[in-house]
């Protein structure tokens, strides 16, 4: 059993991959949010989607082994909008399990945060 810590900070990882020999590991990811908290909560959904993917591709996986998403919204109105986003990026055949939750994020410009878990 090992584990690598993905782009680590003073305060936590982007990613932690847990690596099993016998199951091939999980990949869990930090709460990912937007750089450009101008944009409107589908320019923010995108951008943290593309994030997800870069450290799912460091970590040696990718959407289509998401097991879990939890996705927090600043306001839940904004939810159909994230959706489309959403749908467009999932993998169709290997959707995970998921929540979203309207709450207030650490930053007021931020309008989507994500967090998920893949199989490695």
């Amino acid at each position: 059993m090992a584990i690598t810590r993905i782009d680590p900070g003073k305060r936590l990882s982007a990613a932690v991959v847990h690596a099993d020999p016998a199951t091939g590991g999980l990949v869990f990811l930090s709460g990912q949010v937007a750089d450009n908290g101008k944009a409107d909560v589908k320019g923010q959904t995108e951008e943290v989607l593309r994030k997800i993917d870069g450290l799912l591709a460091k970590a040696g996986t990718s959407k289509a082994k998401l097991l879990s998403a939890q996705i927090f919204l600043s306001d839940i109105r904004n939810f159909a909008a994230m959706n489309q986003v959403w749908d467009a990026w999932m993998d169709a055949h290997n959707p995970p399990a998921r929540a979203t939750v309207e709450a207030r994020l650490a930053n007021p410009e931020l309008l989507v945060e994500i967090m998920a878990v893949a199989a490695k």
